[in-house]
């Protein structure tokens, strides 16, 4: 007898609980199905982004390479959708500038990158220098003296993205103002920094060479990478 009340007891506590688990999940399981529509929805909405995002990028891709097979390639380049992006604006702007200065047109290349360089501001720095750095390329000699040295004094700070070719550019102002040992003192300390390309490393050597200093053996000697 005791044991038939035993099991009569647990059924009613089992089916108490039952009770009590479908009551719970009757008033909070749509939170649970909420959930679940929420990480869903997150999901759909993460890969159509990344689907417009790649179809944005390949639109832009195309209209760029369409562009730079214009006959007016700086107005081709003007005219390629951007996208409100400051980044594919300044890109377009760098190409148009290269085309430019190509074109014997160094105004207006220079124009074009000083435009870039004030667009992007503090939010690209690398392109932003990368436009700067050309500025002081495309202009030569006709660029301001205190400018020019202003400007590479900034790309040539420490961690800056084109720090060796900013320093190389002041080597070169170095020569260009009669002050060749001041020069070679600087090309040397930029042979000896960490990540000196071999294009760099080889182009410093011809330049010690074409200011009348014997550049160092293991400088001329360096084995071409592939």
């Amino acid at each position: 007898m005791a044991n038939q009340n035993d099991s009569f007891i647990d059924e009613v506590t089992d089916e108490l609980r039952r009770d009590r688990m479908y009551a719970t999940f009757r008033r909070y399981g749509w939170i649970g199905i909420l959930a679940i529509v929420l990480i869903v929805g997150a999901a759909a909405w993460y890969e159509y982004q990344k689907s417009r995002e790649q179809a944005n990028a390949q639109s832009f891709g195309d209209a760029v390479l369409a562009a730079e097979s214009a006959a007016d390639q700086p107005a081709a380049l003007a005219q390629v959708d951007t996208a409100g992006s400051p980044r594919r604006a300044a890109l377009t702007g760098l190409l148009a500038a290269g085309v430019q200065a190509e074109g014997g047109n160094a105004a207006a290349a220079a124009a074009q990158l000083e435009q870039v360089a004030m667009t992007l501001g503090q939010n690209d720095p690398a392109l932003r220098d990368l436009a700067r750095l050309k500025l002081v390329l495309v202009q030569g000699e006709s660029i301001d003296a205190a400018t020019r040295d202003a400007l590479l004094a900034d790309l040539a700070r420490p961690g800056a993205p084109f720090e060796l070719l900013a320093l190389e550019q002041q080597a070169v102002a170095l020569i260009g103002a009669g002050r060749t040992d001041a020069a070679a003192t600087l090309i040397r300390q930029i042979q000896q920094r960490d990540g000196l390309s071999e294009t760099l490393r080889r182009r410093l050597s011809e330049t010690m060479i074409a200011i009348g200093v014997e550049p160092d053996p293991a400088e001329t000697n360096t084995p071409v990478t592939n």
